[in-house]
Order: structure tokens, then C-alpha cells, then sequence
């Protein structure tokens, strides 16, 4: 049986050892959870929108400014002859498709807190969207979402960029964020232990979801859900993008639920 492709973002050579982009992640974990076989293709950041653009999918989203913002995942399946292009449409595709393959059901029933940080909430309507009938877990991933792109500014200096592409990718994130150049992503010392402060304080909010079920690590106790490879593939970034001593702190916050949340997805964090 062919496999499926995942679309990947290609970041410094050797690119499976750099792989650190949340939302590839997200998938990734899914893919593995379920035990279907797939296969990465890499795609340099230069490149994205141009190989989005020729798998027919349109852009994910929209810039400040409105244009439009190409990024990954993609997945192609053969078997379906489907594409699948955003991370959440990938996880209830794999649901819909591979039931009862590998580890089961990604949307076990459960009820999730999704307005633990709503102070960070993107504005999205899920109206506007398929949740799949699982609009708990489409907010929840929206709110897991923002509170980690607000803090994703202590990760900028620490991505593993290609630096055959470096300043290309330099100046994109530049047009990103609409700030006037990468000089304004460095922080200062004082401004990157505010940050980290601030941080701690807001995953202080998603602990308290996990450490609800003493079965733990997972938000279903000794049950993997979906839920938990969205905060996952958020900390696979962290891991491999923060100074070591920042991730360990990580690690350690709240009773070290996120240490342990992140070791107990290794099993399905291979990279195919």
C-alpha cells in the first residue's frame, strides 16, 4: 500500500534532527498515534508557498496586512486521493479515514476546559470552520495556539535555521510579524525573564487541566487524546528551540506536569 506524505518544514541540515515546526508536529504525532505508514517530504521555508500552491491548497491563513500566509502541513493520500492542508483537518481526517487504526480514537468524549486562557484567544469563529463535532477540541487548539505563539518570541533566536537559507527566511519572518527588522526579536535579559515569567504563568492555567486527573500524564489520565499532541508538538518546539537551561525550567513548571507530558509522547515522536 502507498503511503502517505507528510509536508514538512525543512529547517538546518540534517533536517530530521532540526524538525521543530508545531503544526507539522501536531500531525506527525497524529500519524504516528494511529500507526498508518507515511513519509516526509521536506520543504525549505523559501519553498512553502510554492509547493502548497502546486497541491492545490490554498493558503491556511491571512497576514496582518491580508495577504495571504502559506504554510505547512499538507497531507497527500494516496489511498483516498485526498489533500489535507491544516493541521486540525489533518487530525479529523486520519479520525474519519483510519477509525480504529493504531492507538484508536483521537476525539475521545471529554470535556475540555477551552476557556482556561482566554486572554490570549485568537478571534477565529469556529463557524467559520470544521470542527469535525468536536468543537471542544477545536477551541482548545486554538487557545493552546495562542498562548504558546505569545511566548514564541523566546524561540526565535533558538530555531535551527538553514543557513543556506537563512536570510530569506530572516526577512520573512520580518513581513510576519510587520515589525521593521530581525534586530526586534532579540531580547534583552531583563525583557526574556519578563517573558519566561509571564510564560510560566499562562501554562499555569493548562497545568491545572492535567493535573486534575491524578492517573496523568495525559489530560485523560493514562488515555491519549488529541488534546495532548496539540500541547505536545507545541513542546517539541520549546525542546528544541529554547536555551537548555530555559526547557528544563520548563520542564519543572508545575509539579513538572509538561516534562512528563513531553516523555510520555516519545513513542510517537518518530520521524519518518
Amino acid at each position: 500500500m502507498a503511503s502517505i506524505t507528510l509536508y514538512d518544514i525543512a529547517h538546518k541540515p540534517p533536517v530530521e534532527e532540526s524538525c521543530c515546526s508545531p503544526n507539522p508536529w501536531k500531525s506527525r504525532l497524529a500519524l504516528n498515534f494511529k500507526g498508518v505508514q507515511y513519509s516526509t517530504s521536506w520543504v525549505a521555508m523559501p519553498d512553502i508557498s510554492k509547493v502548497r500552491q502546486s497541491l492545490g491548497q490554498p493558503a491556511s491563513r491571512k497576514f496582518a496586512d491580508g495577504t495571504d500566509f502559506y504554510t505547512l502541513p499538507v497531507i497527500q493520500d494516496p489511498a483516498t486521493k485526498a489533500t489535507v492542508g491544516d493541521s486540525f483537518d489533518i487530525a479529523l481526517y486520519l479520525q474519519r479515514t483510519y477509525p480504529d487504526s493504531g492507538g484508536g480514537d483521537l476525539f475521545p468524549a471529554q470535556t475540555l476546559d477551552y476557556t482556561f486562557m482566554s486572554s490570549y484567544e485568537i478571534p477565529i469563529p469556529l463557524s467559520k470552520r470544521d470542527d469535525g463535532g468536536f468543537p471542544e477540541y477545536a477551541r482548545f487548539n486554538i487557545n493552546v495556539d495562542a498562548a504558546f505563539s505569545a511566548h514564541v518570541q523566546l524561540m526565535v533566536e533558538g530555531m535551527p535555521y538553514d543557513p543556506a537559507t537563512f536570510e530569506q527566511t530572516k526577512a520573512e519572518f520580518v513581513r510576519r510579524a510587520g515589525v521593521s527588522c530581525w534586530e526586534d526579536f532579540i531580547l534583552t535579559k531583563e525583557a526574556r525573564e519578563k517573558l519566561m515569567g509571564s510564560f510560566e504563568n499562562t501554562l499555569g492555567d493548562l497545568a491545572k487541566l492535567f493535573l486534575a486527573n491524578v492517573d496523568g500524564p495525559f489530560l485523560l489520565g493514562q488515555q491519549v487524546s488529541y488534546a495532548d499532541l496539540i500541547v505536545g508538538a507545541w513542546l517539541r518546539m520549546a525542546q528544541m528551540t529554547l536555551p537548555k537551561h530555559e526547557w528544563e525550567e520548563v520542564r519543572r513548571w508545575h509539579g513538572g506536569i509538561f516534562g512528563q507530558l513531553h516523555d510520555a509522547l516519545d513513542k510517537f515522536a518518530e520521524i519518518k
